[in-house]
């Protein structure tokens, strides 16, 4: 499978990366009110997700990320909602129901359910101020009993190109945000996210103006990068190396 006008992409990257000049490193909190949260709105986007290897590009899914809003108890509640849909020779389906503090993104509440080979499994998380719980309320879940520490409240690593989205990126721009994948291995930490610089990339309707952020994710070597378009700040692609020349890159595809 082939991706249209990407060929360039390492060229422009290359450029995006240039030495800037770097502000001090911003500490993001739970619970502040997010400087650019009013780009979150309700809306739809879909992404491809592939194996970039070589000549190769080889399809993995297509993820479907919904942003919507309501009211709660007088209090603006935020829900992500993801859906990833499989390759057919290995067809399985992932779907998350995320919610939050509407201009801060507390995390409040995270179910997921995956569903492979007539199997299904069911995880429910409660994030707390000190600590992540499982959802003791949610049927069929399998880590009720989960309990994580959290020496500080934590943002939800399942949402964190949303979280990106509403900092205000700019050039020499750094953030270290405190993240917890949940049912993940790794605890909550804080992790450092950089504005390297500015490239234009090819999306759905042409070519993107946008930031350029890297992360090593706490792991020396390895760099995470994202482009967010500038204005609506709406992430156009992913890439994350997989080591050996391979990569896997997350594509905006409307």
């Amino acid at each position: 499978m082939r991706i249209p006008r990407l060929a360039s992409l390492a060229l422009i990257t290359a450029a995006a990366l240039a030495p800037s000049s770097h502000a001090a490193v911003t500490k993001v909190d739970v619970g502040a009110a997010l400087p650019r949260a009013a780009l979150l709105k309700d809306g739809v986007h879909h992404y491809l997700r592939y194996l970039h290897s070589g000549e190769s590009r080889i399809p993995a899914d297509i993820i479907t990320r919904e942003i919507r809003f309501s009211t709660e108890d007088g209090q603006k509640r935020m829900q992500i909602r993801q859906r990833y849909d499989t390759a057919a020779s290995a067809a399985s389906l992932k779907t998350i129901s995320s919610w939050f503090d509407a201009g801060t993104l507390r995390p409040r509440t995270h179910e997921r359910i995956a569903e492979k080979d007539g199997k299904r499994v069911v995880e429910g998380f409660v994030f707390a101020p000190d600590k992540i719980t499982g959802m003791q309320g949610l049927a069929e879940s399998i880590n009720k009993d989960l309990v994580v520490d959290s020496p500080e409240p934590t943002f939800n690593f399942e949402t964190d190109i949303e979280t990106l989205q509403a900092l205000p990126l700019a050039d020499g721009y750094e953030a270290r945000i405190n993240f917890y994948h949940p049912g993940g291995q790794q605890g909550p930490a804080r992790y450092l996210f950089k504005v390297t610089g500015s490239a234009s990339i090819p999306g759905p309707g042409g070519m993107i103006d946008c930031w350029v952020v890297t992360t090593d994710y706490n792991r020396p070597g390895y760099v995470s990068t994202f482009w967010f378009a500038k204005g609506s700040q709406l992430m156009v692609r992913q890439d994350s190396p997989l080591g050996e020349g391979k990569v896997v890159v997350k594509t905006l595809i409307d």
